[in-house]
């Protein structure tokens, strides 16, 4: 049980876009209402959607800033798949003031429709590549839906996270880049957590707004900030967490990407930072998902991860 004091949202960033020379058009809003349309003007896109959540007895100095993944939005963080509190509830009643992001052109933040300012098209995720992509199991077994030996995600619940799946699109990568720095610029000094793909836009965001930021977890990123950006003055802000889950040796994606989140972190301790990659079986968790905030054991893992920013974050 935890009492807020305070609790809202906010939409911060953004840019206008030009459009000129369309021609207008009647639409139909309704069955009974038509409207003239004209298509020509400027719009404000690219702006993100935050929602911020307060305890009343706040014990810890700074916010803690949760960042999504691909294909899915903020409601990540709220309940897990099989109806337990996720990790925002376990974080606010450990005593962290908590802001829960929606990326650019992902949940209440919206998306751009004008032709022209986003490259490609929005790709969709399917179940099966999320049971491969995530590592709930063996592909051969998704339709059985037997997960591997030891494995923690509530696998029962796969169409209840299903539903939580979203459109994205791969070309926006820049833009949700400058609308993560808009919303730490608002924040404020802050511990960023982000995961898999937020962990590549969250660590670009906090090498270029290293004023706000008090230290970043990034859990299973999908990539980093090339070796050029990475020097003292962006690092040396607050340690850097570097979580894997379990099973990565049964997947070349995943164990690539763990050589390269290695990798990444000697670059932050080369450059005077302070990054620690910890796989999550060896502080007992074995049987971690990519989803770690969806796992049977979220809330402790959210537990040792609460204890491990109070000890760690100055």
């Amino acid at each position: 049980m935890y009492v807020l004091r305070d609790f809202g949202s906010f939409h911060v960033g953004g840019r206008l876009a030009s459009v000129a020379g369309k021609k207008k058009r009647t639409i139909r809003l309704t069955p009974d209402v038509t409207l003239e349309y004209d298509p020509n003007g400027d719009f404000l896109i690219e702006q993100i959607y935050v929602q911020y959540f307060i305890p009343a007895e706040q014990t810890f100095p700074h916010p803690l800033v949760l960042l999504h993944g691909g294909g899915l939005t903020g409601v990540c963080w709220e309940n897990t798949p099989d109806g337990r509190p996720g990790w925002l509830h376990d974080f606010l009643r450990q005593g962290f003031a908590v802001y829960v992001i929606d990326g650019v052109e992902r949940g209440r933040s919206g998306f751009c429709a004008l032709e022209g300012e986003w490259e490609g098209e929005p790709i969709m995720r399917t179940p099966a590549e999320a049971w491969n992509l995530f590592r709930f199991g063996w592909p051969e077994d998704f339709a059985t839906g037997t997960p591997f030996e030891g494995q923690r995600f509530p696998v029962g619940a796969m169409e209840s996270f299903q539903r939580q799946f979203v459109p994205r699109w791969t070309s926006t990568a820049e833009a949700q880049i400058r609308g993560v720095g808009a919303a730490l610029r608002r924040i404020g000094p802050c511990v960023l957590i982000c995961h898999s793909q937020g962990g590549y836009l969250g660590s670009h965001a906090a090498i270029e707004n290293p004023e706000c930021i008090c230290g970043v977890v990034c859990a299973e990123s999908s990539g980093w900030p090339p070796v050029e950006r990475i020097s003292g003055p962006v690092v040396a802000g607050g340690p850097w967490l570097l979580l894997m889950g379990d099973f990565i040796e049964h997947s070349p994606h995943w164990t690539a990407a763990r050589a390269a989140t290695a990798i990444f972190g000697e670059r932050v301790n080369a450059a005077g930072g302070r990054a620690e990659l910890v796989d999550l079986a060896a502080v007992g968790f074995p049987g971690s998902s990519h989803m770690f905030m969806m796992d049977e054991h979220s809330a402790e893992i959210s537990a040792w991860l609460g204890g491990w920013i109070r000890d760690s974050v100055r």
